[in-house]
């Protein structure tokens, strides 16, 4: 249930201890790829197969999982295909639970990964790949049109009906201000206790993402104990910001002002 609710929380110390099977772990991919797509694309595969046409995202999103998990195949030695997919869709998904520790120059390949996010409507965090797909295609549309004012571009969103507006191109910009300063802040606090940058920097995206901190971003050996009492409070905090998204406080907080 942790798992499908993008959680990562284990009632043993190692995740070996209950999942030793391939079986086993193959429903556990399926339980984290359930999390991190739209539930509507499952609901599209058993009710009418003419819908998954509509979940262009979900269908891009495992179709990245899959590639990846090809490359660092061939890259990662001593890992099976299993394992290595089952940590790239752990980290899509924002869980982090995995079975090995990849090497260290991959360990930012999949702090990257944790930041993209899965689907939209997911249980997932992160800043989501729809909207960096917007701000992408966007800002593509920007320089074509200060080098060839002429052009006309393709607004779609992932060629469906749906086109970028100013208003999901705002929220989506928000978005991704919103979580680099959510990052900024909380790396700057961390990086003045006993953590040295690196793990300052990715132990935040890590608690923003409400991913927890596994091996397979070598911070399996941070000792939260030791942490000063303001960290923790300020990790509690963004914690929480992280799942909720800054811009809905911002929007709330926006509400309560224009009444008063």
């Amino acid at each position: 249930m942790t798992v499908s609710s993008a959680g990562a929380f284990l009632p043993t110390n190692e995740l070996s201890d209950i999942i030793n099977l391939t079986s086993q772990k193959i429903i556990l991919i399926f339980a984290l790829i359930f999390s991190a797509l739209n539930i509507y694309f499952f609901y599209s595969i058993f009710s009418n197969l003419n819908n998954i046409k509509k979940h262009y995202e979900d269908i891009i999103i495992l179709g990245g999982i899959l590639l990846f998990s090809l490359v660092l195949f061939f890259f990662i030695e001593e890992a099976t295909f299993l394992n290595i997919f089952l940590s790239v869709i752990s980290s899509i998904s924002n869980s982090g639970i995995s079975f090995y520790e990849p090497p260290k120059n991959f360990y930012l390949f999949f702090v990257f990964l944790t930041i993209v996010g899965g689907s939209l409507i997911s249980n997932s965090a992160g800043i989501k790949f729809i909207r960096i797909y917007i701000l992408f295609k966007s800002t593509i549309a920007e320089l074509f049109r200060l080098v060839t004012p002429n052009t006309v571009f393709d607004q779609r969103i992932l060629k469906s009906e749906n086109k970028i507006t100013n208003e999901n191109l705002n929220s989506s910009f928000l978005v991704f201000i919103c979580f680099f300063i959510s990052f900024f802040i909380l790396s700057s606090v961390l990086a003045t206790d006993s953590l040295n940058f690196e793990n300052s920097f990715k132990l935040s995206i890590l608690t923003i993402t409400n991913t927890v901190n596994s091996s397979l971003y070598g911070l399996d050996e941070v000792n939260f104990s030791n942490l000063l009492t303001s960290s923790k409070i300020f990790i509690i905090l963004f914690m929480v910001l992280g799942k909720i998204e800054l811009i809905s406080l911002l929007l709330v907080i926006k509400k309560v002002i224009r009444r008063n």
